[in-house]
C-alpha cells in the first residue's frame, strides 16, 4: 500500500504550520522538506482532510504573500496538483496522468474535465515559476507532467518541484525520493 494524503509547499519566514490555513489541522503537519530560499515541503495524512486544495493554495498564498503548491497523492499512484500566485493567478494538473485517468473513469468523469493537458499545465507552471522567481522551461514541466509514476508519484512530485526551481542547493541529484519501504 502507498501513500495516502497532501504535500503542501510554500515559502516563508515562518514554518508554514504556524499559518493560519492550517489553524483545525496543524497537529498534523510534519516538516518533511525544506529547500533553498525559505521553500518549505509539508506532508499531511488523508485525514482529516485539509479541503478543497485550490481553496488551500489560495488561502495559503495570501497569507505569506508567496506562490504556494499542493497535491492530494492517490496510493503513490498519482496526485491532484493545485498552486497559486500572488497575483490571484491558478492552476491546476495532476501527476500519473493515466492512473488518474482509471482512477475517474469509476466516478465516469473524464480528465480533461478537471486537469489541464500536460503542456497548457506547463505554461502556467512557466508563470507560477517566475512569480516565485525562478525560470522554468516549459517542455521540461510538460515532460514530467506527463510521465507515468516509476515506481511512486512522490518521484514526479519532485521532479516537478525540481523544474518549478524549489529544489536544495546542496542535494545529491542522485538521491531517490518517496515513500520508504
Amino acid at each position: 500500500m502507498g501513500f495516502w494524503g497532501y504535500f503542501v509547499v510554500g515559502r516563508s519566514e515562518r514554518g508554514l504550520v504556524e499559518c493560519a490555513v492550517f489553524d483545525e489541522s496543524h497537529d498534523h503537519l510534519e516538516l518533511t522538506d525544506a529547500f533553498a530560499d525559505g521553500w518549505q515541503l509539508w506532508q499531511h495524512p488523508p485525514e482529516p482532510e485539509l479541503g478543497d486544495i485550490d481553496s488551500l493554495v489560495r488561502g495559503l498564498t495570501k497569507e505569506t504573500g508567496a506562490p504556494a503548491l499542493a497535491a492530494y497523492v492517490l496510493d503513490s499512484e498519482c496526485a491532484v496538483v493545485a498552486a497559486a500566485s500572488p497575483s490571484g493567478g491558478s492552476w491546476s494538473a495532476c501527476l500519473g496522468r493515466a492512473t488518474m485517468a482509471r482512477y475517474m473513469e469509476q466516478s465516469e468523469m473524464d480528465i480533461g474535465e478537471l486537469f489541464l493537458t500536460p503542456r497548457d499545465a506547463a505554461s502556467q507552471g512557466v508563470a507560477w515559476a517566475a512569480a516565485a522567481g525562478h525560470i522554468a522551461n516549459a517542455n521540461a514541466l510538460a515532460r514530467v507532467l506527463a510521465a507515468e509514476p516509476e515506481p511512486f508519484v512522490e518521484n514526479l512530485f519532485y521532479d516537478l518541484l525540481a523544474e518549478l526551481g524549489i529544489e536544495d542547493e546542496t542535494e545529491d541529484p542522485g538521491r531517490e525520493h518517496g515513500r520508504e519501504d
